[in-house]
């Protein structure tokens, strides 16, 4: 591995060349390139291909030894074959980064499997870090860099790591939606150098991160993921398929990773502290609480609902996940009962009824104040106001469902004061439930 804990070529390039890219709009050599520039990158860039003179008013070079100065970053879309060569060209010329989105190597059979350890050892001969190839690219919305597609440039808290393009794709467009962001993306691809091992360290070591969103279909270096995965202080969460032998040969074809067994990994998982979701919204979800909600120091929980449905359904969950949804305490029913309407069951779940107003919840939060050690608060009418009732500094879960336009409007400014929204009572009880879990740094297994 060469200079395993320097990725700032990748990350925060001061120039960036894009290698193949093209004047077709249609084509992805011209959309990486269109997406770099719309991102706000500052430094220079600097197209490459030998059929043009300019691409998106850029001067375009016919090849990267051509280029002025030496471009900290290549992102190399040419095809599979010309990219032992390219990288050697890169080489000559000072580059430090790549970023091969180019496929047609490891994950198409021998021969691209020897396409590939050539590419490597090109890169490694000439301490270039690579990622990729056969990967969509990296994005980094606090760099102003996006060699990647689509352009999302929504800046946050969580990091994302996979080796799935689209899976990437699909969760920092989830958070831009909501307006959290991301603090960076990486699509590994056939992780030919880069890998998971190396994103975790640097990922927990940016200060922008506050918990890493890892899809693996299996992990390249199982010693050092752990050694990583043991030394990292900020929250992992994992989605690693191939559960069942039909869904392990399927990742076994898909990038040629060895998927291994899947209780290996599970109980490597349990040991080393690590965060497992088993779908792609737990994945989201387990790392929005984690990003963003601080760990609530027990398992006591007050639920406090506008919907008695909700508040069932979030019992039941809650229950399955060991949290205690614990009777209220004589003194706080007491006062609640002398405060609230005298036809509420004043019990938990709480269920405020057609009642609820943002006033009534701020009520009962203050009364149970001290009594729980986290409270689930769900919205499940158009209450206004409720993006002003929620204390960020307190532990508090907020699930907001049945609002309409009122909330999409107050989930948009809860989540504008980094405060998550989860849409409904199962999705927000099971990521309250790792909140609990992996909230803050574990105590590490030792090796």
């Amino acid at each position: 591995m060469t200079d395993p804990d320097n990725l700032s070529a990748i990350f925060t390039p001061k120039s960036v060349a894009v290698i193949g890219t093209s004047t077709s709009p249609e084509k992805l050599g011209f959309q990486i390139l269109k997406n770099i520039v719309d991102a706000g990158f500052k430094g220079p860039i600097y197209p490459v291909n030998p059929k043009a003179t300019a691409i998106l008013d850029l001067p375009c070079y016919p090849s990267i030894g051509a280029v002025e100065g030496a471009p900290e970053l290549a992102v190399i879309i040419v095809p599979a074959t010309a990219v032992p060569a390219t990288l050697a060209d890169c080489g000559a010329k000072g580059v430090r980064g790549a970023i091969v989105i180019s496929g047609g190597f490891s994950e198409s059979g021998p021969e691209g499997e020897a396409l590939q350890r050539q590419a490597v050892e090109v890169a490694r001969t000439h301490k270039i870090r690579m990622v990729g190839p056969n990967c969509q690219g990296v994005n980094n919305p606090y760099h102003g860099l996006c060699a990647s597609w689509p352009l999302l440039t929504m800046r946050g808290a969580i990091a994302v790591v996979s080796q799935s393009g689209t899976v990437a794709a699909a969760l920092m467009d989830w958070a831009a939606q909501e307006g959290i962001g991301v603090s960076g993306l990486v699509s590994m691809g056939n992780r030919g150098d880069v890998d998971e091992a190396d994103l975790i360290e640097h990922f927990d070591g940016d200060p922008r991160t506050q918990a890493i969103a890892v899809y693996i279909e299996g992990v390249k270096n199982g010693p050092r993921f752990l050694a990583a995965a043991r030394r990292a202080r900020k929250p992992i969460v994992v989605l690693k398929p191939g559960r069942t032998e039909k869904g392990r040969q399927a990742a076994e074809s898909h990038t040629k990773s060895l998927a291994g067994r899947d209780e290996v990994y599970q109980g490597a998982f349990r040991q080393f502290g690590i965060c497992r979701a088993e779908t792609l919204h737990e994945l989201y979800d387990f790392s929005k609480a984690l990003a963003y909600l601080r760990r609530p120091t027990g398992r006591r929980l007050l639920i406090v609902t506008s919907s008695g449905g909700c508040g069932v359904l979030a019992a039941d969950i809650a229950a399955a996940e060991g949290l205690d949804v614990a009777p209220l305490p004589e003194a706080v029913s007491s006062q609640l009962r002398a405060s609230l309407p005298r036809h509420f069951v004043v019990n938990n779940p709480l269920d405020l009824t057609g009642d609820a107003n943002s006033g009534l919840y701020k009520d009962v939060l203050a009364a149970a104040k001290g009594a729980f050690d986290v409270a689930a608060v769900i919205f499940g009418d158009p209450i206004v106001g409720t993006s002003e009732l929620i204390d960020r500094d307190h532990p508090e879960l907020v699930i907001y469902l049945g609002g309409a336009d009122v909330e999409r409007e107050e989930a948009r400014l809860l989540h504008a004061r980094g405060v998550p929204v989860f849409p409904t009572p199962e999705r927000g009880m099971r990521a309250l439930a790792q909140l609990v879990r992996f909230g803050r740094p574990v105590e590490k297994a030792r090796p």
